[in-house]
């Protein structure tokens, strides 16, 4: 028998790319999600894949999905209009369905992966952010319906290691694109390649000199994969080390896109951090992992996708 593996949160952007991987591997998966944000259309490729079932449900609702050898919990609004939108499900999902999700990898002695974000670093101090860095996060802002709920469902995720043996993983994920990438997502790649292939100006939030490292999915994805295979239990960065301004990036896109858009500025959101670049030294040395496509390579690779979105 294939190990069996339960995805939450399996309709959206990686979720549905690490569905891929996985029955790639020979698992047999079971998707889940409420399709609050996440989409039936990246899964529909599957339709006739005899190893993948899926279930429409909320995973703050308890559940049982029969024995599974693996569980990722990748269900959670991710793009900012998305958690502001649904801020208390935001909250919800990180703290009711975490726990949920780790009830089940508890019952079936299942490993367990917790999708975390470099969110939990906030607008940080420390440059690049190594996961020893506890963050500077506001607890009460906008974005902390977001921020909180990760760090939240981290420190749940660990207690359920600690105190109740559940092999446990936590994969702190750093700016990803790619194709699956909502076009309206409110990140900066989406953004900027819909606005330069409908010909739009490519809005720059603040003056530009903020910083963002770009992670191709497929990179995420194969980073992800070894960390729920190995022994390590604390927090790993995963993410491209490669650090752009926001300036930077819109030249990328412009050149890859082969667009004459213009750039246009607007104000900075509440909280929004000035300066993101992983410190992948845990990864590379517990993992061998590190990412492989560059910004303009990733680009390209995602080109096809956002223009079928048109």
């Amino acid at each position: 028998m294939p190990s069996r593996a339960l995805v939450t949160g399996a309709a959206g952007f990686l979720g549905s790319h690490l569905t891929d991987r996985l029955l790639a591997e020979g698992f047999a998966v079971l998707g889940v999600d409420n399709l609050s944000t996440g989409s039936p259309a990246n899964l529909a490729h599957l339709a006739n894949e005899p190893r993948f079932a899926f279930q429409e449900r909320d995973i703050c609702q308890p559940f049982d999905p029969g024995p599974v050898d693996f569980v990722f919990n990748f269900a959670s609004p991710a793009s900012p209009p998305e958690y502001l939108r649904l801020a208390l499900e935001t909250l919800h999902v990180g703290s009711q369905g975490t726990e949920n999700a780790l009830a089940i990898a508890h019952k079936y002695g299942a490993s367990f992966l917790h999708a975390s974000t470099s969110e939990c670093y906030g607008d940080p101090l420390v440059h690049p952010q190594p996961e020893s860095y506890w963050g500077n996060v506001n607890p009460v802002g906008p974005r902390s319906v977001y921020d909180e709920a990760k760090r939240f469902a981290e420190s749940l995720t660990m207690a359920w290691h600690r105190y109740r043996g559940v092999n446990t993983h936590l994969v702190r994920i750093f700016n990803t694109y790619g194709p699956r990438l909502h076009p309206s997502d409110g990140r900066v790649i989406s953004n900027f390649v819909m606005q330069a292939l409908r010909g739009e100006p490519l809005t720059i939030y603040g003056d530009g000199s903020q910083t963002r490292s770009f992670c191709f999915v497929t990179d995420l994805i194969d980073g992800i994969f070894r960390l729920a295979h190995s022994e390590e239990h604390l927090p790993v960065n995963i993410g491209n080390p490669t650090e752009f301004t926001i300036l930077e990036c819109a030249q990328a896109v412009l050149e890859v896109t082969g667009s004459s858009s213009a750039l246009t500025h607007a104000s900075l959101p509440q909280d929004d951090p000035t300066r993101r670049q992983p410190d992948i030294t845990c990864a590379r040395t517990l993992l061998g992992w590190e990412p492989k496509i560059s910004l303009r390579q990733g680009l390209a690779l995602s080109l096809d996708f956002f223009r079928s979105q048109l």
